[in-house]
């Protein structure tokens, strides 16, 4: 268990959304707390530090981990919690959208991980948190990219903690559900092509998706959760926050034969 007396936090994507949320109440609680942004010049409202740092750039990953380092000493958790969203028909998406959502979704957390491990492997313990999706359990219609990324991430965090358990690291991921913040604005989506064949079905698919957001849960909650989590002595491999029909998803998707369970999904989004 790690108690929050000059603990050191930190987490990539800490200037708005979760990120920030989580951010806050760690700092009330009196954790040290350090966040990233990929322009820290420009949020004037943060509580805590904020550190330059692009999850895309290796670099950029290496010296903000390095002004961690030299600043308080150790960093006794990771919270991987930057991220973008994407959506779009398959087919329509292009490919460099795409890469970019694997490598701040993917490529990005796990070049983070590779920078702290060393670190936390010399203080012969640490904590690090993936921040995924309840998307990341299901391929969902206009959302593969998405799905995919984030569904990778709790793979990686699976086969990771086996590997870094004998050093005194624990590893576990968050998968939150629909949240009340601005990602919809900085999500990438396809532009709505007059005359495509997913007009109709992507366009609606793409309010509803707003719609959830707008009418998300308080970010408060994953906080408060990722909170208990830096608490609990021995991690689980999943937790997931949010509503109790996204949570029920997953179970529904573990009981339901494939296509019993797609048809609930074309349903759900009038496919």
């Amino acid at each position: 268990m790690i108690n929050s007396g000059n603990k050191i936090v930190l987490i990539t994507g800490g200037s708005s959304g979760i990120g920030k949320s989580v951010g806050n109440f760690l700092h009330q609680k009196g954790y040290t707390v350090y966040g990233t942004s990929r322009n820290p010049d420009k949020v004037t409202d943060s509580v805590f530090p904020l550190i330059a740092l692009d999850v895309r750039d290796a670099e950029s990953i290496t010296t903000a981990v390095a002004t961690v380092i030299e600043q308080s000493g150790r960093i006794d958790v990771l919270i991987n919690n930057a991220g973008v969203g994407i959506t779009g028909p398959l087919e329509e998406l292009p490919d460099d959208a795409i890469k970019n959502n694997f490598e701040t979704n993917l490529f990005g957390p796990i070049t983070v991980i590779k920078a702290v491990l060393p670190h936390m492997r010399t203080q012969k313990q640490g904590l690090i948190i993936n921040v995924t999706s309840i998307a990341g359990y299901m391929g969902l219609p206009y959302r593969s990219v998405y799905s995919a990324s984030k569904g990778a991430l709790e793979l990686i965090t699976e086969a990771l903690r086996m590997e870094v358990k004998p050093f005194g690291i624990s590893i576990t991921n968050v998968a939150p559900g629909d949240f009340a913040t601005n990602i919809a604005d900085r999500r990438y989506h396809a532009p709505l092509i007059k005359g495509s064949p997913y007009e109709v079905t992507y366009g609606n698919t793409l309010a509803m998706m707003d719609e959830h957001v707008d009418g998300g849960s308080n970010p408060n909650e994953m906080a408060e959760a990722i909170y208990k989590i830096i608490q609990t002595p021995n991690p689980k491999v999943h937790y997931k926050v949010g509503a109790f029909m996204q949570k029920f998803s997953i179970v529904l998707k573990r009981v339901l034969p494939d296509k019993v369970y797609e048809k609930l999904l074309m349903n759900h989004y009038k496919l």
